[in-house]
């Protein structure tokens, strides 16, 4: 399997293979993988005749300097798993200087708001970390494809309208969540939790398919204080924010109307480790 730390390096191997059929798909990671971000590379090879996966713990997204000491780095064992899925895969692992050519700042982007509420609201500059990263390496890759998952669903509908207005000729993909057999959605940050939380966090996306029957016959309201009496129960998890939105726009929902698809979302904490998961609702 091929590793590449030099985006010179990087770049020069890839315009090697360029063929007339030639695809490149891509899936930004930030290590630590798991299933979920396989299923990411399975469906990139399915579409790609190469695939670039990336390795990379991008330390602007990180409002919390102590949840970046804490991410967990695994390159070693993260090159095996994926050499293991398959021999296309080409893994670009940087350093934060040489992505970040020694200034290690992000740029500032406005996203038509799609930046201000939910994850926005609650981790101060996080996306202008991700969006920053996620040029560069898109940028350093250029794919045909890149392939993001929807448990960050924010993320995913940010990164859409950032190759939008920066016109970078890239489709962008959305794949479903993968999830433990519990029902948790699959995370890095699930290797903190001590065995007997892990298992009953599966409480989250229950409450979240119980939210989306209520929402069939409720207001948005009624099923926000209701996810929020749920969690009141449940202490051990504590509810940072609870929104159902517009699909599109991610604005807060304030009347149903028949023809625009909506979306509820949750970050909660448990045992100092903070998880967000999310569903469609229609």
């Amino acid at each position: 399997m091929l590793v590449f730390h030099s985006k010179t390096e990087l770049r020069s191997h890839l315009s090697s293979l360029k063929t007339k059929n030639h695809s490149i798909g891509m899936v930004p990671t930030m290590g630590a993988l798991h299933q979920g971000h396989i299923s990411l590379v399975n469906k990139a090879i399915s579409e790609n005749s190469h695939v670039v996966v990336s390795i990379f713990v991008n330390p602007t997204q990180f409002d919390n300097k102590e949840d970046l000491k804490k991410y967990p780095k695994t390159l070693d064992k993260d090159i095996q798993l994926l050499k293991a899925v398959s021999g296309i895969v080409i893994v670009f692992a940087p350093t934060a200087d040489e992505m970040y050519e020694g200034k290690i700042k992000s740029k500032s982007f406005k996203f038509d708001g799609l930046e201000k509420v939910m994850e926005g609201e609650f981790r101060t500059g996080h996306f202008n970390g991700v969006a920053t990263i996620v040029e560069l390496l898109l940028r350093a890759v250029m794919p045909n494809k890149a392939y993001f998952g929807e448990k960050d669903f924010q993320q995913l509908q940010i990164i859409k309208k950032l190759v939008e207005i920066r016109k970078i000729p890239i489709e962008i993909i959305g794949c479903p969540i993968v999830r433990e057999s519990n029902g948790l959605a699959m995370s890095s940050r699930n290797e903190r939790l001590s065995k007997p939380v892990r298992k009953k966090a599966g409480f989250i996306y229950e409450t979240l398919k119980s939210a989306k029957n209520e929402f069939g016959t409720k207001s948005a309201s009624k099923v926000i204080e209701w996810v929020r009496n749920q969690f009141e129960q449940h202490p051990i998890f504590e509810l940072e924010y609870i929104q159902i939105t517009d699909v599109d726009t991610l604005t807060p929902l304030l009347r149903k109307q028949k023809d625009r698809k909506y979306r509820a979302f949750v970050a909660v904490y448990t045992e100092g480790v903070r998880l967000i998961d999310n569903i469609a609702l229609n």
